[in-house]
């Protein structure tokens, strides 16, 4: 897994630096994990837009992802590592002994032909499903479940992982990718390692066009825009601007939008790093 630096044979290809794909065995996916996506541009049901700069972008087929490792107990082979256009990190298509097919988020690592399992009395291995309560101490772990039998939803981008600290009681201190240390109860699920293709934040696009390709379409400076428009937006010349903000005026840089009682606060030890 590293980036490939293109000659500058033209202007768009002078900064670019992408992905080699050396990673990827298969570019063929299995036709029975994927289903369509329908766009919707950024409009909602009655055709208004709801979300701007969005549109566009090549057509994708989802690949629907096994978040919960709940197949216990059943030994499965990699079979491939393969490109996902809905997420950053890689996939790995399954084939387990009872022949049933799964795709995965792919660890940094994983090698086709490796044997991987999930449950309990499983070795904390890469790519291995175990319970919070069975990892050691100081694991790399990602795709970790919040709720038991929810399926992991953190830590599941392109080389993002998180660090178990500590056990007490029927809960285990995690440290997350944003600096956060947080407790989970030790029923939850997580996977060994990290996830794959760590070297993402590195990519450069190159030209405007791979945004577009990707559904992006191209985003106007809140300070160019009129008041009404913007709270940034108005003013003489380049005398416009004030202090950062949204659209909906919630300040940036610093301000806290965490709702000071929310409920799972107890949970948090320490707030994730600025």
């Amino acid at each position: 897994m590293g980036l490939k630096k293109l000659k500058p044979l033209t202007p768009s290809q002078r900064h670019k630096l992408i992905s080699n794909f050396e990673e990827i065995t298969s570019n063929e996916p299995e036709k029975s994990l994927m289903v369509p996506i329908k766009k919707s541009g950024g409009r909602n049901q009655s055709g208004k837009m709801t979300m701007r700069y969005i549109g566009g972008g090549h057509k994708r087929m989802y690949r629907i992802i096994d978040f919960k490792r709940d197949k216990d107990g059943i030994p499965a082979i990699v079979h491939s590592i393969e490109y996902d256009p809905n997420r950053s990190a890689r996939i790995a298509l399954l084939f387990y002994t009872d022949g049933e097919k799964r795709y995965i988020i792919a660890p940094h690592g994983l090698k086709v032909g490796q044997t991987i399992n999930s449950g309990k009395n499983v070795a904390p291995e890469v790519g291995n499903a175990l319970f919070l309560s069975d990892i050691p101490l100081g694991t790399i772990i990602h795709n970790i479940e919040l709720r038991p039998q929810q399926g992991g939803i953190m830590a599941r981008s392109a080389g993002n992982y998180a660090q178990l600290l500590a056990r007490d009681g029927k809960y285990a201190t995690l440290r997350m990718p944003s600096g956060e240390t947080r407790m989970i109860l030790v029923t939850c699920k997580a996977t060994i390692g990290s996830c794959s293709n760590p070297d993402h934040n590195q990519e450069v696009s190159g030209k405007a066009g791979r945004s577009r390709w990707q559904g992006r379409r191209p985003r106007t400076r809140p300070v160019v825009m009129n008041p009404v428009d913007h709270p940034m937006g108005g003013g003489e010349g380049r005398a416009s601007g004030g202090h950062p903000r949204s659209r909906n005026g919630i300040p940036a840089k610093g301000y806290k939008t965490r709702a000071p009682k929310k409920a799972s606060s107890k949970y948090i030890i320490e707030g994730r790093k600025k």
